[in-house]
């Protein structure tokens, strides 16, 4: 069974910084090219950044570029989403996903960025 279960997510003040981790488990997690997507109150899913399996290629929605840093540790079956500068509008349900699969699996980590 595919299993994903993310962390990290908090309360932090604007400008300030967060890192998500990812936990994959139940497939082999190094053959998988990974993203990170996330949903805002009241709104749908979205895109956030994407990365290959090998590590080698990232991408990022153009809201997040230049703040947002996509990783991951294929050893031990992590993800990781580094997230600074934040802003208020980046206050979401972060999910980290297969980027085969057309929606997350897991339960998502709430980051909420407010003074």
């Amino acid at each position: 069974e595919v299993v994903l279960v993310e962390s990290g997510g908090g309360l932090v003040q604007p400008g300030g910084s967060l890192r998500l981790s990812c936990t994959a488990s139940g497939f082999t997690f190094s053959t998988y090219p990974m993203s990170w997507v996330r949903q805002a109150p009241g709104k749908g899913l979205e895109w956030v950044s994407y990365i290959n399996s090998s590590g080698g290629g990232t991408s990022y929605a153009d809201s997040v570029k230049g703040r947002f840093t996509i990783s991951r540790d294929n050893a031990k079956n992590m993800l990781y989403l580094q997230l600074n500068s934040l802003k208020p509008e980046d206050t979401a349900v972060y999910y980290c996903q297969r980027s085969v699969d057309t929606r997350p699996r897991g339960q998502g980590t709430q980051v909420t960025v407010s003074s």
